[in-house]
């Protein structure tokens, strides 16, 4: 599936906060686990994030990774965003380590599955099952000399037991795109550059907002998070608002 690099134009924002962009601008990130005899094993998966930024991944029994990690829970996630640049190195990404357990949360397959529509094909398998990457820490390079360790407290958003965006998302998400499709248009092409194709909403999260068409992706930042649908109604008019003033501006 055709994706644009994650979003990195994060300039004065904390170290966590670029954190949380690599990994909800991400579609795939390389996880690192232990075989049964300690040596180090990579493999590519296919990324998702819950609403407080922790990872999500669709994997199988029979892949040698979740083998691995039964025996030993300890992994690492390398998510890159240095993707068609000309001096890779320069660019930021970000290794999370922690641990991964079984993810049961319905609104979590719902938004692994927005993300990764073609897994609907497999997920019903008996050997499939969702995780969750508890991250405890994460070591972020953003070019030469840019370096830093940072605990996972600062990568999260803060837990809030009455945040009830999550709830939420399926019915904001569908109104959307069924009564705004003129504003998610304008959301792809005159905020997020994309070419003009059938672009839909794919889910909301305090943070933006994720786009689809096709094989494509693309990522709304909102100004300030949200904690409600209510909070996203505001954000996304106001982000309409814009996208129709560049429309005149560019007239």
């Amino acid at each position: 599936m055709t994706e644009p690099a994650p979003e990195t134009s994060d300039l004065g924002a904390s170290p966590g906060a670029s954190v949380r962009r690599l990994l909800r601008g991400a579609a795939r990130a390389s996880l690192g686990t232990l075989d049964e005899s300690g040596a180090a094993y990579v493999s590519l998966v296919m990324l998702a994030v819950d609403h407080d930024a922790r990872p999500l991944l669709l994997l199988s029994d029979l892949a040698d990774h979740t083998r691995n990690f039964a025996r030993d829970p300890r992994v690492s996630l390398l998510v890159d965003g240095t993707h068609g640049m000309a001096s890779p190195l320069a660019g930021a990404r970000a290794t999370l380590m922690g641990r991964i357990e079984r993810a049961d949360a319905a609104h979590q397959l719902a938004r692994y599955l927005a993300r990764h529509p073609d897994a609907r094909g497999y997920v019903s398998f008996s050997d499939f099952n969702l995780y969750v990457v508890r991250p405890e820490r994460a070591h972020l390079v953003q070019g030469f000399g840019k370096i830093h360790w940072i605990d996972a407290t600062d990568v999260l958003m803060r837990a809030d037991p009455e945040l009830p965006l999550a709830a939420q998302e399926e019915d904001v998400v569908a109104h959307m795109n069924e009564d705004h499709q003129d504003a998610v248009q304008l959301y792809a092409t005159r905020l997020l550059g994309q070419p003009a194709a059938d672009w839909r909403l794919s889910g909301v999260d305090p943070e933006g907002a994720d786009l689809v068409a096709g094989t494509r992706r693309a990522r709304l930042w909102f100004d300030k998070p949200v904690r409600d649908a209510e909070g996203a109604r505001v954000e996304l008019v106001r982000l309409v608002k814009r996208a129709r003033q560049v429309s005149l501006d560019t007239a």
